[in-house]
This record gives structure tokens, C-alpha cells and sequence, in this order.
């Protein structure tokens, strides 16, 4: 079987004991998600759950195990170099990797849900196509010119912020739009019973069940190798609510026909 992914502490004991074919030099695994609903290059791999749904929705033939191998609460990665609150995005350009991503798609929910937003008045600048093909993103969403890079637009005021992947130097210009992130983001696990996923794992529907339930076995073995982290729940009731929480915001935004339930995304 060939496996893409990336490198998590909670799968040392999964890499050496599976057997598996692993994509070399995979460091960061979001490079690799287009190959993985698009191609449908591997039987098993790490996918961010937001791709999934998507992928999902377009009828990619791929299902989930319940196994998180990344979540973080998002508000520390919508930044600005300028004096600016959530509401004061409304009529602003707004910059992010792609529209789809996993992290763009909670911070958007956060936007609307937590600070009454509305997200069609914002102008969405992206770098990047989506990771699923068949995905179109809605009218307010422009591709920045080629070679345009999103720290530099925001550093001039050509963005009056930007959805990032990693939290920028608390001593450097780009600074949390939302205030006391880490607060917020405890304050929304308390009002939404939940975590935000950020990566799962995900395999091609020509995986037998005989063989998900050994990937499974082997990859919580790994995890309690690794101590159980916290933020790596393993099991679908241990996910359901997390997996809800991502299902209704994906589609509050119009980005999914329906709100799957959680057993759907296993078959």
C-alpha cells in the first residue's frame, strides 16, 4: 500500500510497523493533498478535514478513519499589520492560501459565527487553486497577480489582513486580529463541546475493511506510544462532536449540500 504522511510524533511506532510504501520527504503534508483527492494516489493519507469534506461532496471515492493526527484552535492565524477588529473586515481584502483550505474555512466560521461578520462583504485574495478540483469559489474570491506574496501585501495595506498557516513573531509587524487569541479559542471549545480539526486520516475506498481495522489497530498503537496526546483524539464517538462542529461550518458557508452525519463519513 503507498501512505502520504506528514511528520507527527504520534505516528514514529505507525511508520516503522506498518510496512507500508510512504511518500519520501513528505515534511509538510498539505503540499500533497491535491495528489491525494485529485489523483487518488494513495490508499492511505493524511488529509485535512475540510478536503474531505469537499473531496466528499464531489464524490471522491475516500473515507475517513477517526484518527486526528493535527487540531489547533485557529484564531491566533488570522493576522494584520493594521489597527483592525473582525467587524472591520466587512468591505476589506482579506488574504488566504486558497478559500477551502481547513484553516481559511474555521476562521470564516469564527468570523460569523463569534463576531457577526458577514463574510460576502469581505474581497477573499488567494495564492493557490483549491486542493479538490471540482471546487468553485463564490464571486467575492480573487486570485492575487502571480509572484504577489501575502506577507508583503499585508505589510503594505494591500491586505487588510491575511489567514496564515503558521503564528507569526509576537516581537515582529503582523499582529492577532482577534483579541486575546488563546482565550478565544478556550472560551469557543466551552460554547462548542468541541476542537478544531485541522488533519485526519483518510483512505481509498479499494481499502477492505479487514485492512482499515488493521491501519486503525496500528495507528492506536502509535498514538499510545506516543503518550495519547490531548489533541489527537482517536475513535468516532471521541469525534463526534469535533466532526459536527466542522460538518456545520463548512456548511453554514455554502461550501457542502448537506450536513453529512458523522457515521457517513466512515462508510
Amino acid at each position: 500500500m503507498k501512505a502520504m504522511f506528514g511528520d507527527h510524533a504520534v505516528l514514529t511506532l505507525f511508520r516503522q510497523k506498518s510496512g507500508f510504501e510512504f511518500e519520501p520527504g513528505v515534511k509538510v503534508a498539505n503540499q500533497y493533498f491535491k495528489r491525494v483527492v485529485r489523483n487518488l494516489e494513495f490508499d492511505v493519507a493524511e488529509l485535512a478535514i475540510m478536503t474531505f469534506l469537499l473531496a466528499k461532496a464531489h464524490g471522491k471515492p475516500l473515507r475517513l478513519l477517526p484518527a486526528v493526527l493535527t487540531a489547533r484552535f485557529q484564531h491566533p492565524y488570522l493576522v494584520t499589520a493594521q489597527a483592525v477588529k473582525p467587524k472591520d473586515l466587512e468591505g476589506k481584502r482579506v488574504g488566504s492560501r486558497s478559500y477551502s483550505v481547513t484553516t481559511a474555512s474555521w476562521v470564516r466560521g469564527i468570523l460569523a459565527d463569534d463576531y457577526g461578520v458577514d463574510l460576502s462583504r469581505i474581497q477573499w485574495v488567494t495564492f493557490e487553486e483549491p486542493h479538490v478540483a471540482e471546487f468553485r469559489d463564490p464571486p467575492n474570491v480573487e486570485r492575487a497577480p502571480a509572484g504577489k506574496d501575502m506577507n508583503a501585501m499585508l505589510l503594505s495595506g494591500e491586505l487588510a489582513a491575511g489567514i496564515v498557516g503558521a503564528i507569526p513573531p509576537a516581537s515582529g509587524p503582523l499582529k492577532p486580529v482577534i483579541e486575546n487569541p488563546e482565550a478565544a479559542g478556550q472560551a469557543w471549545k466551552k460554547k462548542h463541546g468541541a476542537i478544531q480539526i485541522n488533519h485526519m486520516v483518510a483512505l481509498k475506498n479499494t481499502v477492505s475493511r479487514a485492512q482499515a481495522q488493521e491501519i486503525y489497530a496500528l495507528l492506536q498503537e502509535s498514538r499510545q506510544a506516543a503518550g495519547n496526546p490531548e489533541m489527537n483524539p482517536f475513535g468516532i464517538e471521541e469525534n463526534r462532536r469535533n466532526l459536527e462542529a466542522a460538518i456545520d461550518c463548512i456548511h453554514r458557508q455554502g461550501m457542502i449540500p448537506r450536513r453529512y452525519t458523522v457515521e457517513e463519513l466512515f462508510e
